[in-house]
């Protein structure tokens, strides 16, 4: 997919870059949620993150912003399962044709985690995988083991 990353969201990355000398493939600002989402390359989510997330303080301070990460992967389970984490992802469920994707979580108290306050995680979610890799999430649901 192709993606274009504005003025201001190149001035977060490479603000990222300064701060924490981990690498952004992209990065994200939600007004609707007033955060900031970097795509991290595969590999450098430690040093992003920082010993007991110090990083992420300080980039949050700097940019007035809350800040998410999210780690990148080469396939597309790959990549939902890390942009839902720390919920416990089984799987992703294409369906049919065309239509959304459902994500599947193992234990019912990841489903709350997954949705996150106010659909914030299920929102991001929807923004990432539509900016990556084409599809849309549509529901988080338990595996029928589980239900």
């Amino acid at each position: 997919m192709e993606r274009n990353i504005g003025f201001k969201e190149r001035r977060y990355i490479e603000e990222l870059r300064i701060l924490t000398k981990a690498t952004a493939l992209d990065c994200v600002i939600d007004d609707r949620f007033e955060r900031v989402i970097y795509v991290i390359r595969q590999g450098d989510m430690g040093l992003a993150i920082g010993k007991k997330g110090e990083n992420i303080k300080r980039l949050q301070n700097v940019l007035g912003k809350r800040i998410e990460m999210v780690e990148y992967a080469e396939t597309p389970e790959a990549f939902v399962t890390n942009v839902f984490k720390p919920a416990e992802v089984v799987g992703i469920d294409r369906g049919d044709g065309n239509g959304p994707v459902n994500v599947l979580v193992k234990k019912k108290s990841d489903l709350g985690i997954a949705i996150g306050k106010g659909g914030c995680n299920i929102e991001k979610a929807r923004i990432l995988s539509k900016r990556f890799y084409g599809f849309d999430v549509g529901e988080v649901l338990l595996t029928p083991e589980a239900a």
